[in-house]
């Protein structure tokens, strides 16, 4: 298993966690699987119940209001790939024993806040302190919908020939958190204008909106076969993700993936590729040909930008790119290079 950061490898994963799911029950639809977001478990009468979990965030450094926009809208993005908003979360948390009743009042005060504003039913979880707790990563969250079953997308039903297209731009969350946690050194080396630039774009973390847009626009599991978040590993590594949990190959244009410029700086400050870099706030979307373009005019009239970056093949096709005029093998990051840019900024004392 690799002691790096961030989450575990593919290999390890199967290894430790998928061969190793306790009793096999016939109304999971969907299972734990790599680069699957929602699990779905049939609740009978055509409803089932979709299930998402994600760590909770918790960095004073950041911000208490910002550590809540993560704790809620990361585990809503997943939850929003099934085409439908979450209603009900729980949250578990670990606080350590020196943040004050204070602050944890304040950190809480916008989770409540950001639920109620996405509709949803905070219904339970556990709250204590952990002595020794030095985490920013102080628990978990899980999120809960009900909706009819055979409407429920997850990122395991893309098919060869469908178009692969993306929402907003690559790399938002990692370049965002790296302007506000070193601000000084990236005002200095991007000026004021394309730093400010990078801290707003932590506020389009959220991308249930698009999710929903395109649900209610085109037909779910039939012209939007699936979606899939971007979170590590970036645009392409959400691809492949995407592209093993539907049994297909992948084919993707470099030049057509979107990123503004505060990410493509950002991210070559810190020598990363911002196409392979945490990148929540973009959704994958794995859309019929026909119906492409009446999902982007639908985005587009709500002020959200997309892209058509690629197609799905056949799984023998396996996974390529072009870069540069060239086709190339696409390659599997195994580990997001962000995680260890930012902690060798720390250990240099960035501000």
């Amino acid at each position: 298993m690799s002691e790096l950061p961030g989450k575990l490898t593919s290999a390890a994963l199967k290894s430790t966690v998928l061969s190793k799911l306790g009793k096999s029950r016939s109304e999971v639809k969907i299972n734990a699987a790599f680069g699957t977001d929602t699990s779905v478990i049939s609740t009978g009468n055509g409803q089932a119940l979709a299930v998402s979990s994600d760590p909770l965030s918790l960095i004073p450094g950041l911000g208490f209001k910002e550590s809540a926009l993560l704790s809620v809208h990361l585990t809503a993005n997943d939850m929003a790939t099934t085409g439908f908003a979450p209603q009900y979360a729980q949250f578990v948390l670990n606080l350590p024993v020196q943040l004050t009743a204070g602050d944890f009042e304040a950190y809480w005060n916008h989770i409540h806040q950001y639920c109620r504003n996405a509709g949803i039913a905070i219904t339970g979880g556990h709250t204590g302190r952990i002595p020794g707790q030095e985490s920013t990563v102080p628990g978990g969250a899980t999120m809960f919908l009900t909706a009819p079953e055979s409407e429920i997308i997850t990122s395991q039903g893309a098919q060869p020939g469908d178009t692969l297209v993306m929402t907003k731009e690559a790399a938002i969350s990692s370049t965002s958190i790296l302007a506000k946690s070193f601000p000084q050194t990236l005002e200095k080396e991007l000026g004021s204008e394309l730093y400010q630039q990078a801290v707003n774009n932590f506020y389009r973390i959220p991308a249930q909106k698009e999710a929903l847009i395109a649900a209610q626009t085109i037909t779910n599991n039939n012209e939007l076969t699936a979606m899939h978040d971007v979170t590590e590993g970036g645009i392409l590594g959400a691809a492949l993700e995407m592209a093993r949990a539907s049994n297909c190959g992948v084919h993707i244009n470099s030049e057509s993936i979107l990123a503004g410029d505060a990410q493509r700086k950002i991210a070559a400050f810190f020598n990363l590729d911002y196409r392979k870099i945490i990148g929540a706030g973009s959704m994958l979307m794995a859309v019929k040909p026909q119906a492409v373009s009446k999902l982007q005019s639908a985005l587009k009239k709500s002020g959200i930008e997309s892209a058509q970056i690629g197609n799905f093949t056949d799984a023998a096709a396996g996974y390529t790119i072009v870069e540069n005029g060239k086709v190339e093998s696409l390659q599997d990051e195994e580990q997001d290079p962000y995680w260890a840019a930012f902690f060798e900024a720390v250990q240099k004392g960035m501000k």
